[in-house]
């Protein structure tokens, strides 16, 4: 995929990372995750890696929006957690299944982060809440995609915060803003009036000719 957005997100479980957890509103993240699908499904490419607890708000917003999903979204998963996939995986369509490398839970995330990182065309990564995971896909995102930009959600507090602490630079809308919709659109690019198309194919090249306009309005000027 090109010009896609990877979302990184998890809730922070509170035996596994109490640190991270203390931090974390659970109510934020999964609104700023369902804030993230709304701004941007049918508009840009969706990527991520698979979490339990996060690929579920997603496809809750996405079945609503009336977008060929399997089309926009990519999600990847590990064969090392065949177990514990989501029964959500099944309606998107488009998932990614990377190995499982010697049954070792850490090499085959890193196997699966990499393949991902390096065979999409990233435009922006966006971290949500999180754990460890989430300092470990920023650290290889800006390997393999060091001109994308990096937006990390701070108000949804975890392993995003360490993230906010390492950057010399974030958008002000995305500090302590909760109207995640609005700080989406702003510092993604995407403006409102952006039409969502069913699939990407479908989509102008030129931004300007994906906007919406009235009816008595051309969609560009007339010689």
């Amino acid at each position: 995929m090109r010009d896609a957005i990877f979302l990184s997100a998890s809730v922070p479980d509170p035996k596994r990372a109490p640190d991270f957890a203390s931090t974390a509103d659970s109510v934020l993240i999964g609104a700023a995750v369902s804030a993230l699908v709304h701004v941007i499904l049918g508009r840009r490419p969706l990527v991520w890696g698979g979490h339990p607890a996060i690929t579920p708000m997603v496809w809750t917003v996405a079945r609503d929006i009336g977008v060929d999903y399997g089309r926009w979204v990519r999600l990847y998963q590990s064969a090392h957690f065949k177990d514990e996939f989501p029964e959500d995986n099944e309606q998107f369509q488009n998932v990614v299944y990377t190995d499982d490398i010697e049954k070792n839970r850490r090499k085959s995330l890193f196997r699966m982060r990499e393949q991902m990182f390096s065979e999409n065309s990233f435009s922006a990564a966006v971290f949500i809440g999180g754990m460890s995971g989430i300092i470990e896909e920023y650290d290889l995102f800006r390997h393999w995609q060091p001109d994308a930009t990096v937006l990390p959600v701070v108000s949804t507090g975890g392993a995003t915060l360490s993230i906010a602490d390492r950057m010399s630079d974030i958008p002000v809308e995305l500090g302590r803003e909760l109207d995640f919709v609005s700080a989406f659109h702003k510092s993604l690019g995407v403006s409102v009036r952006e039409e969502r198309f069913k699939r990407p194919e479908d989509q102008p090249l030129n931004i300007e000719d994906r906007y919406w306009h009235p009816p008595d309005e051309p969609s560009s000027p007339q010689p």
